[in-house]
């Protein structure tokens, strides 16, 4: 079982930047692949940015390409996502979600459990 808990969220003007953390526990935690899932208002879930955990390899939606890097600090149990450039069409509750199917990164939402409670991001145009 892994626990997650989001943080750093809040109201940013457009072109501004975030970084949100994502605290780990959990014994398994170390062999998950990990995401940031984000959801809008009257919107479904998006997977927006995936690591895994050899090689550290990601993938990025294509909405944050170039714009947001997510990565991990094992040291401190911690997902990070750093957001540039934000949009006003980012705003949404962010979470994090582990992948106990596999230690690689991917694209499939579906794969992704354990989410936390989230944590709001508001860009302001």
């Amino acid at each position: 079982q892994v626990q997650l808990v989001e943080s750093g969220g809040g109201l940013v003007q457009a072109g501004g930047s975030l970084r949100l953390s994502c605290a780990a526990s959990g014994r398994a935690f170390s062999s998950y692949a990990m995401g940031w899932i984000r959801q809008a208002p009257g919107k479904e879930r998006e997977l927006i940015a995936s690591i895994g955990r050899i090689g550290f390899h990601t993938l990025y939606a294509d909405s944050v390409k170039g714009r947001f890097s997510i990565s991990i600090d094992n040291t401190k149990n911690t997902v990070y996502l750093q957001m540039t450039s934000l949009k006003p069409e980012d705003t949404a509750v962010y979470y994090c979600g582990a992948d106990p199917t596999s230690a690689f990164p991917t694209m499939t939402l579906g794969n992704f459990r354990s989410w936390g409670q989230g944590t709001q991001v508001t860009v302001s145009s």
